[in-house]
């Protein structure tokens, strides 16, 4: 599976918004300049994002973005589903029907079984974990930075 920038900069726009969660609402071109990323991009992703109630907005002069939920209540996962859809390695291992050898393919399982492993990595990550970086992943997050 390889993750699109959609998935990449979508989840550092939710670092970013856990990162300054105390703060009240952020605007959005404070987090594209922050981020170094385009305010048009990033105003697609907060689409699909707000619609899924991870991020909720603050019209006015104090307007902005803000999560929907305390940083330690979001994980990785459920952001990664929003913007890049089902997470699976190939897409037999969510929708069988789509080959028909799935039945008895011997490869299947694999596809399977690593699909589950990064899903159960994904999603009991949080984006505080990520933050503080205390997990089992810690390592891995301050390395790729």
């Amino acid at each position: 599976m390889r993750l699109s920038t959609r998935g990449r900069y979508g989840t550092r726009l939710m670092v970013d918004l856990a990162e300054h969660y105390a703060d009240g609402p952020i605007p959005l071109a404070e987090i594209a300049r922050r981020q170094n990323l385009s305010v048009k991009y990033l105003e697609q992703l907060i689409i699909l994002l707000k619609g899924a109630g991870l991020i909720r907005s603050t019209r006015g002069r104090r307007g902005g973005y803000m999560l929907a939920q305390k940083p330690e209540k979001i994980s990785v996962g459920q952001i990664i589903e929003v913007l890049e859809g089902r997470l699976a390695v190939v897409d037999c291992v969510t929708d069988p029907e789509l080959c028909e050898r799935s039945p008895e393919c011997p490869t299947r399982g694999i596809w399977v079984g690593m699909t589950n492993i990064l899903k159960e990595q994904l999603f009991s990550l949080s984006l505080m974990d990520i933050l503080q970086k205390d997990t089992p992943l810690g390592d891995l997050i301050s390395e790729s930075g």
